[in-house]
């Protein structure tokens, strides 16, 4: 129904109103979920258990537990002394453990979830703090 006193206002009305239904059909891209005791993902939007191999999780997510060794770093004899290993040839390794913040995803942790097309991928752990 137009609006007799003002033909543009009605104009404008309508393209709003055609905006606002397109936004609104607009697929969700970011939800907040949780990963399940069975490895599932459960998004807020999506209440549905997404079976673990069903979702994709960035790579970042998968490095390992606390304290499994991420790297080994090595110095060798020629490069120089370094302190606590003076003795011998100085040649000698470390491991780098996992540290917390790069653990793998595992149950119990809410998770943001980017929705790519139909794929959920879960992108980081969010934590309260």
């Amino acid at each position: 129904m137009p609006y007799k006193g003002n033909p543009g206002a009605n104009k404008l009305a309508n393209v709003l109103s055609e905006r606002m239904k397109r936004e609104g059909e607009a697929p969700l891209v970011l939800d907040f979920g949780e990963i399940l005791p069975d490895g599932s993902l459960v998004t807020n939007t999506f209440p549905v258990p997404v079976p673990k191999g069903d979702y994709s999780v960035l790579r970042s997510l998968t490095l390992g537990m606390v304290d499994d060794v991420l790297t080994t770093t090595s110095l060798k004899e020629d490069d120089g002394e370094h302190d606590g290993h003076l003795e011998g040839t100085g040649s000698h390794s470390h491991s780098i453990l996992l540290p917390e913040k790069m653990r793998s995803v595992r149950p119990g942790d809410r998770v943001l979830v980017a929705w790519v097309q139909n794929e959920a991928v879960v992108v980081d752990i969010v934590t309260g703090s």
